[in-house]
C-alpha cells in the first residue's frame, strides 16, 4: 500500500528542478540595491540591503556572495565612520577567499583593504597601495568592474604621491571599462576624479571639462547624490581659478540639489562656500 501510494505520488509530481537558487537570486538582488544606494550616497539605506544580501549568502553557505556582500558592506560601514567594523568585514572576506582558494577575490580583498589603508593614512601608504594594485591585478582577470576597482584605487594612490598624469592615466583604465559596461555611475565618478587631477595641477579648463562630462552621465542615472557633488567640486575649481561669480552659481545649484534630497547639512555646506 506504502509503495503504491508512493509510486503514485512520484508519477504525478512535477518533475524535480535539481538546483535550487531563489535565495542566491535574492542576495544578488539586495547586494545590487546596496551598492546603487552607496553608489548614490544614501549609506544608511545601503547597509540595510547589504546586511540582507549578507544574511542570505550565508544562509546558502556560497562563498563568492559572503565574500563579494561583505566587501561592500564594508565599504558602506568605512563611509559611515565606523571603521574597525569595515577592516573586520574586509578580513573576514579575505580569509574566506583564502580558505576556498579563489586568488582572484582573495585580490580583490586585499585591494579593499588597502583602499581603506589609503583614504585612512593618505600619503603615507601611497607608495606600498599603488605597489599592490599592480601587483595584485595580475590575479584578477574575469571581472571587469574589479579591474576598474583597482584602476580607479592606483589613480588615488598616485594622487597622493602628486603624480597628477599618472592618475589620470589609470582614471581613464577605469573609465573605459564602465563606458563600455554601461556603468554609467562609475563612469561620472571618473570625470570626478579627473577633474580633481588636472584642478591640482592647475589646469582649470580641463577640469572643467572633466566635471562637464560627470555631470552629463549623472544627469543619465539620475544620480542626484553625484550630481550635488559635482557642482560643489565645479564651484571648487571656478574659486581657485579666480572665476568667483561662476563658483558661486556652481554652489548655489549644488545646494539645490543637496536640499532637494534631503541633505540639509551638506546644502549649508555648499552655500558657505558661496560666500
Amino acid at each position: 500500500m506504502c509503495i503504491a501510494l508512493l509510486l503514485s505520488a512520484c508519477s504525478s509530481a512535477p518533475k524535480n528542478p535539481g538546483e535550487v537558487h531563489d535565495m542566491r537570486r535574492r542576495s544578488e538582488s539586495q547586494l545590487e540595491q546596496g551598492n546603487q544606494q552607496a553608489g548614490r550616497g544614501s549609506f544608511d539605506a545601503a547597509l540595510v540591503f547589504l546586511n540582507e544580501a549578507l544574511r542570505l549568502a550565508v544562509a546558502t553557505d556560497d562563498s563568492s556572495l559572503r565574500i563579494r556582500a561583505g566587501l561592500s558592506r564594508g565599504n558602506v560601514l568605512f563611509s559611515l565612520g565606523r571603521g574597525d567594523e569595515a577592516a573586520a568585514d574586509w578580513n573576514h572576506a579575505l580569509n574566506e577567499a583564502v580558505q576556498t582558494g579563489n586568488r582572484e577575490l582573495e585580490a580583490l580583498c586585499r585591494l579593499h583593504s588597502a583602499r581603506g589603508r589609503l583614504l585612512t593614512t593618505g600619503s603615507s601608504a601611497a607608495q606600498s597601495v599603488r605597489d599592490e594594485v599592480h601587483r595584485e591585478l595580475a590575479f584578477i582577470r574575469s571581472d571587469q568592474l574589479s579591474i576598474a576597482f583597482a584602476w580607479t584605487l592606483a589613480a588615488l594612490a598616485e594622487k597622493e604621491l602628486g603624480n597628477f598624469a599618472a592618475a589620470e592615466a589609470a582614471s581613464r583604465r577605469s573609465l573605459g571599462i564602465h563606458e563600455r559596461e554601461r556603468n554609467f555611475e562609475f563612469a561620472a565618478y571618473d570625470w570626478f576624479l579627473i577633474a580633481s587631477f588636472r584642478s591640482l595641477s592647475g589646469d582649470f579648463n580641463s577640469a572643467r571639462q572633466a566635471l562637464e562630462a560627470a555631470i552629463t552621465f549623472d544627469r543619465r542615472v539620475e544620480n542626484s547624490w553625484g550630481l550635488a557633488n559635482d557642482w560643489r567640486a565645479l564651484g571648487d575649481v571656478e574659486r581657485r581659478a579666480g572665476s568667483h561669480d561662476a563658483a558661486r552659481r556652481a554652489y548655489l545649484r549644488s545646494a539645490e540639489i543637496f536640499r532637494a534630497i534631503g541633505m540639509d547639512e551638506a546644502a549649508e555646506e555648499a552655500l558657505a562656500r558661496s560666500e
